[in-house]
């Protein structure tokens, strides 16, 4: 019996080490250390995850500039992988993390990146490399034009930094507008401020969800309007509390949301959400898509969606007999305070994962960097409606032509554009942390489960919000948050599936010990 107990015990540590090996992962790699010199005689395959939806100018704008960076280093090869999704890339790179398979580069959100710090030496720290005189921006060893640190946009920069440590660089930026059929809102006997408030946006929606007796709505005479439609309302409400000065989250990633500004402006949503004034993308579709077919008076969405809205955008999801011609104008997102506009700063940054040979790593700088050069800057922000992230870019003479419109480019477009570059002081951005994404998702559920409820006939009163506030807490672990740790100390996520078999097998290893035990036990008293 001692025999074969030894053995099931010298089972069970193996597992034991075998589930710490599963759990950790990449966890206990080296952190990266700058090498003297980039080896060009040593060949270097990179893999580069990319977000692209359908937009084929923008495929073949990675195409070349990874085509023209591998003519500058040969001995570096890209291989790009692309995705429909920003949260399908974070899903991967969680999911790799744990099998030392992430990629090296991956476009993705600050946010995002809080989560992918959960491993030790996960994500390469850039503060380094930020200012190597050899291998940083504007490098004596660079061999292309890169722009210096102090030429990219401080405020783009600034939101790359985690625990005052930069882990990513922007690559495109963008905010949200209010975009506006502007012909509607005159119609209904209203001028376009602007700037538009909170107030005068639920005013002019409730005037435009009255109907005729027919059952067909006034202002356009069909059977569909939803006067006001928001796509991402997560945005919505980070903005709506950022201009209320009413707390969303505490820098070491406490939940605050659940305050009284936030029960009152959800009470506004539902009664406007219940008369048919307001609606959301997730329950109706694309602002665009409505705006566009003359059933929408105000659809916010991306200034990078800009080339969607409106009666002659050049790329357009409904068919041209649907279309109405009507007058877009642009405004930023309703404010509370029309003195002191507050729009949330947004768009892909790109970060470098950390591998076992530092010279990986610095080929993946280096292309990082080339990310950042005028010509791919310039011509992927000229394909929606993001903005570069260099003073240089913004200064060149091609990008001053292009916002001047001497490309022929779409008029909306360009004036989403210029209203980022007027307003990049009146941005700003929420905490990051480990976690930050999904106190993020929930801001949004708690607007869409409202609106949700009150087409079911729901009463949003004080009892339904704090059930909700309840559900949203559990739903997203947000009473997990702010326990003091920092992002390398909290969640670290699911169990990897080897983890949970390990785990497992484990259990199951320590109750057939037991019932061994008890066996024995029995024999032992049966013989006496």
């Amino acid at each position: 019996m001692k025999k074969l107990l030894s053995v099931l015990l010298a089972i069970s540590i193996l597992s034991c080490s075998l589930l710490l090996t599963a759990c950790h992962g990449s966890r206990g790699k080296d952190a990266f250390e700058m090498p003297e010199a980039f080896d060009e005689t040593k060949t270097y395959e990179l893999t580069f995850w990319a977000k692209n939806d359908t937009n084929k100018t923008q495929k073949e704008i990675y195409q070349k500039a990874i085509a023209d960076f591998q003519e500058i280093y040969p001995n570096i090869k890209v291989n790009m992988k692309l995705y429909t999704d920003y949260m399908k890339i974070y899903n991967d790179v969680i999911t790799n993390i744990s099998t030392d398979t992430t990629p090296n580069i991956c476009i993705t959100y600050p946010d995002n990146i809080a989560t992918y710090m959960t491993g030790d030496n996960v994500v390469v720290p850039l503060d380094e490399l930020l200012i190597d005189e050899e291998y940083g921006f504007g490098g004596s060893k660079v061999k292309f034009d890169s722009p210096k640190k102090d030429e990219i946009v401080p405020e783009f920069l600034s939101e790359c930094y985690i625990d005052g440590v930069c882990y990513a660089i922007p690559y495109m930026r963008s905010t949200e507008a209010l975009y506006i059929n502007e012909d509607f809102v005159k119609k209904l006997g209203y001028e376009m401020p602007d700037v538009v408030t909170w107030d005068f946006i639920w005013e002019v929606s409730e005037k435009a969800a009255e109907k005729n007796a027919d059952g067909t709505y006034t202002l356009n005479g069909q059977k569909t309007m939803i006067p006001f439609i928001y796509k991402s309302t997560d945005n919505m409400m980070i903005q709506y509390l950022e201009q209320a000065g009413a707390p969303y989250s505490s820098e070491s990633g406490e939940n605050l949301m659940f305050n009284e500004q936030t029960t009152s402006f959800l009470k506004e949503v539902a009664i406007h959400a219940k008369s048919g004034a307001f609606s959301t993308f997730k329950i109706s579709s694309y602002p665009a898509n409505f705006l566009n077919a003359g059933q929408c008076v105000f659809a916010i969405d991306s200034t990078a969606g800009s080339t969607w809205m409106g009666s002659k955008a050049p790329l357009c999801d409904i068919s041209e007999d649907k279309l109405v011609d009507f007058n877009t104008v642009v405004r930023p997102v309703p404010q509370v305070d029309v003195n002191n506009p507050q729009m949330i700063s947004q768009g892909p940054s790109i970060c470098i994962f950390n591998k076992k040979d530092p010279g990986e790593v610095l080929a993946s700088w280096l292309f990082v960097q080339y990310m950042l050069t005028d010509e791919v800057q310039i011509n992927y922000a000229s394909t929606e409606g993001y903005v570069p992230v260099t003073t240089r870019a913004h200064n060149t003479q091609i990008y001053r032509d292009y916002l001047a419109g001497k490309n022929g480019d779409y008029d909306i477009k360009l004036k989403a554009t210029e209203l980022l570059l007027d307003n990049i002081d009146n941005t700003f951005t929420t905490p990051v942390f480990n976690g930050s994404t999904s106190l993020r998702s929930a801001a949004g559920a708690l607007i869409e489960n409202v609106t949700k409820s009150m087409r079911r006939g729901t009463n949003a009163d004080d009892a339904y919000i704090n059930k909700l506030y309840g559900e949203m807490n559990t739903l997203y672990r947000l009473d997990q948050m702010g326990s003091g740790m920092s992002v390398n100390d909290k969640n670290l996520g699911p169990l990897p599936l080897e983890s949970k078999i390990l785990l497992s097998s484990l259990v199951i290893l320590w109750v057939l010990i037991g019932g061994y035990v008890a066996f024995e036990g029995a024999k032992s008293r049966k013989k006496k």
